[in-house]
């Protein structure tokens, strides 16, 4: 498959999003990755079970430096899991439902890692929650029959992800950051849930019509 190729069917499984400026970045990275490891006979639901064993990794290991080179690699495997497939045509329903519920367990094991490094709670609930929406109303509109709410907000995985890692990376230097970074992620995690609501909202309307 060439690279354009999987461009084109990314972005018609993440309702017609636009590959541009770092998702293409990372697209092209992650494509070039995978073409290789697609010869070593890994498969995606593998890459996704490999990211919730290295998530664990992390908040096990929370509070030593090798928490974040595994907060890292539980992203790559994560994030590589969909391309693989992908490459490899092996796109499915339930690869697809295992990726969306290793995702929100990563993700809630992010939280507690975060909070394990001195957030306030009611901040990394609250940024956690937000996430959690943004996720569960692209979700519904899927299942409402709306694949094109593809919407590229300022928070998403990646961005969370840098969060924690942010904050782990300054604990090594001696310098705490967890209430400044969890203030800023909860700020930004909530306007991007707003933003993805109010663009399910007009799709919705415009149906009705």
């Amino acid at each position: 498959m060439k690279r354009e190729d999987f461009f084109l069917e990314w972005s018609k499984l993440h309702g017609d999003a636009e590959v541009k400026g770092i998702v293409k970045g990372w697209l092209s990275i992650s494509f070039a990755v995978c073409s290789f490891i697609s010869k070593l006979k890994v498969t995606p639901n593998g890459l996704s079970y490999l990211s919730l064993l290295l998530a664990a990794g992390f908040i096990i290991f929370i509070d030593t430096n090798w928490a974040i080179a595994l907060l890292v690699l539980s992203l790559a495997a994560d994030g590589l899991d969909g391309t693989l497939a992908i490459i490899t045509e092996r796109v499915s329903n339930w690869g697809a439902a295992l990726d969306a519920v290793a995702d929100r367990i990563v993700e809630a094991i992010w939280a507690v890692g975060l909070y394990s490094l001195g957030a306030p709670l009611e901040l990394v609930a609250l940024a956690w929650l937000a996430a959690f929406v943004q996720e569960y109303m692209r979700a519904r509109a899927g299942g409402l029959g709306f694949h094109n709410i593809g919407v590229v907000t300022a928070a998403e995985r990646p961005i969370r992800a840098s969060m924690v890692f942010i904050v782990l990376v300054a604990r090594a230097v001696e310098l705490d950051l967890s209430f400044g970074i969890s203030v800023f992620w909860a700020v930004l995690q909530t306007f991007s849930a707003i933003t993805v609501f109010f663009t399910l909202r007009q799709l919705l309307r415009q149906s009705q019509r």
